[in-house]
């Protein structure tokens, strides 16, 4: 019996039929479900890495040992992931290795708008592409035995709309492959530069096999129609071309998206009298045919950038776009905010107050960028608030020391913040760091990490103390602030700054959505002590607003954290009784 599935609960589903053994990943929306739907099967065992390069490199080994094994992460995780990536292309596999990258067109979570096909091409690694979660599943399962029959990790890129949708799958029953035998063999697994040199002709002799498996295989079809249009496409941008064209057109589905067919493309233009190229972000498929000599409508109509819809391939075609309904009023815009009682907020306040200059880093702190407290000068990727602001401080001394800090949640710090950490400590820039420590990784959805003490189940797990390894990588100024208390957290961050040498503020809070955090009742306003002064709105909680010229509190978002009231001189702010 079918059941409704979400793309990344599908795609765990096929990694459990498929005797998948090992799951390591890292958390990033829009990949994060996939692991935490694997985890719900006790015949996997699942964790969350400290990074995606950690995650591959324990994928990579459970694979060695003879295991089906896949990590997760986005597209900017691949990144991270990109050395081992590279270099287990040319090594192979024993057991299948699948490896999840899901990418965000639209950027709905993400700093930037990358097409992780790229990398597929440039490390030689087949990547296949769903475009519903029936296929999510299908090709879940598929990919670990093309993996093992062309020896080579199989990429499935997903993306927000497949991730995120739901459609009918039929799931089955699981069935674990007897292990492969681990067997010593140096001259393919030891990449020193003498076996890597021979293993490169390894590799592009299995791009060829790939790309006559192309030609062929299931996961390329044909869907023949009008042959006045035809249209070559993957991924949901598949479902938009339906959803415009139905069976009024010829369309060239492509599943693998690396290597690309090229008779199969070939044959298909010759029936059609005019060919275009459906494909959102980087024009892969478009430069490929274009390469076999076919003129195409591609990019010289369609966006480079953000999402597609049937509107848009509609309207893009000059088609007639479907009806939708729209709002009669325009509504006002709504900013995303750091929530009612986020411990960040106070330590965020605090440094707008002292006007500092504040290197940022990828978390939901990262919304202390927005007004009112505008408290961000930056954000580029994974760790680089600490190495940055050493950079920053190297470049100009004293001008910059005693104002500028760097700001990294406790998941991120693990995640990529200790080496930067290292550097300062080993390079001595007299550098101030904020770990946000709210106990949780907050952005993606409360996953936890090394520093914790809970694995992916919630049970007990080795938990890493932020102070004394911050003490143990060189650092002799670790202080702890509670962000909640305004006046400790500038009397800190002043003393911290004022200091001649390195230090590590650690503001550790758990957030305030937490289900185990115990919240005071919110707080009520004295109208008769409230003069209007607008001073609790400098901090942005979406819980206070003002009404009728004074102060008013949403108590249905109030948790009754006290940092508002610390704001007012007139005391307006109380506690209810």
């Amino acid at each position: 019996m079918g059941e409704l599935m979400l793309g990344n609960k599908a795609f765990a589903r096929g990694l459990y039929e498929a005797g998948c053994s090992v799951v390591s990943s890292y958390p990033g929306t829009p990949s994060t479900e996939v692991t935490e739907e694997a985890a719900k099967y006790d015949e996997i065992y699942c964790e969350w890495a400290p990074n995606e390069k950690v995650a591959m490199e324990v994928a990579f080994g459970a694979s060695l040992a003879g295991k089906r094994s896949f990590c997760g992460m986005k597209h900017v995780g691949l990144n991270v992931a990109a050395d081992p990536l590279f270099t287990c292309s040319y090594t192979g596999v024993n057991g299948g290795m699948v490896i999840c990258v899901a990418d965000d067109p639209g950027m709905h979570s993400s700093q930037n708008e990358q097409d992780s096909r790229h990398h597929a091409i440039a490390s030689k690694i087949p990547m296949l592409e769903p475009s519903d979660s029936a296929e999510a599943y299908e090709f879940a399962k598929k990919a670990f035995e093309l993996s093992e029959e062309y020896d080579t990790p199989v990429i499935i890129k997903m993306c927000t709309r497949v991730a995120h949708s739901q459609s009918i799958v039929e799931p089955g029953e699981r069935v674990e492959p007897a292990a492969k035998p681990y067997e010593k063999n140096i001259a393919k697994y030891v990449m020193m530069p003498g076996n890597a040199i021979r293993r490169h002709p390894v590799i592009e002799e299995r791009t060829g096999k790939l790309i006559a498996l192309a030609e062929s295989c299931e996961f390329n079809r044909v869907e023949m129609g009008d042959t006045a249009l035809g249209i070559i496409t993957s991924s949901t941008s598949y479902q938009y071309a339906k959803e415009v064209f139905g069976d009024k057109a010829c369309i060239l589905k492509l599943g693998m998206v690396n290597p690309l067919p090229e008779k199969l493309i070939l044959d298909f233009a010759a029936k059609v009298d005019k060919l275009v190229i459906l494909e959102e972000l980087d024009p892969i498929i478009e430069n490929h045919c274009k390469a076999l000599g076919l003129c195409v409508t591609g990019k010289d109509v369609f966006p480079m950038e953000g999402e597609f819809s049937q509107s848009v391939v509609a309207q893009k075609l000059g088609m007639a776009v479907p009806e939708s309904k729209t709002l009669d009023e325009q509504l006002p815009n709504r900013p995303p905010v750091m929530c009612a009682g986020c411990p960040h907020r106070g330590l965020f306040y605090t440094l707008s107050k002292n006007k500092c200059t504040v290197l940022g880093d990828i978390g939901c702190y990262t919304l202390g960028a927005v007004a009112p407290l505008s408290a961000m000068d930056m954000t580029l990727c994974m760790g680089a608030s600490i190495s940055s602001v050493h950079g920053f401080n190297k470049a100009l001394g004293q001008e910059s020391e005693g104002r500028t800090v760097a700001v990294i949640g406790d998941s991120t710090f693990m995640h990529s913040g200790m080496t930067g950490l290292a550097n300062i400590a080993y390079n001595q820039s007299n550098s101030t760091v904020i770990i946000l420590d709210n106990s949780i990784t907050g952005m993606t959805g409360h996953q936890q990490n090394p520093t914790t003490g809970y694995n992916i189940k919630g049970d007990p797990a080795g938990k890493i103390d932020l102070e004394a390894l911050c003490r143990a990588m060189g650092f002799q100024r670790v202080s702890v602030v509670d962000p909640y208390d305004l006046a400790e957290c500038d009397r800190v961050l002043k003393e911290e700054l004022k200091a001649a040498e390195p230090s590590v503020i650690i503001s550790r809070r758990p957030c305030a959505l937490l289900k185990y955090v115990k919240h005071n009742k919110p707080l009520v306003v004295a109208e008769d002590k409230c003069k209007g002064c607008k001073s609790c709105m400098r901090l942005g909680c979406p819980a206070i607003s003002i009404k009728n010229g004074k102060a008013a509190i949403d108590t249905t978002l109030c948790v009754g954290c006290g940092v508002c009231s610390q704001l007012c001189g007139f005391k307006a702010l109380e506690h209810a009784e």
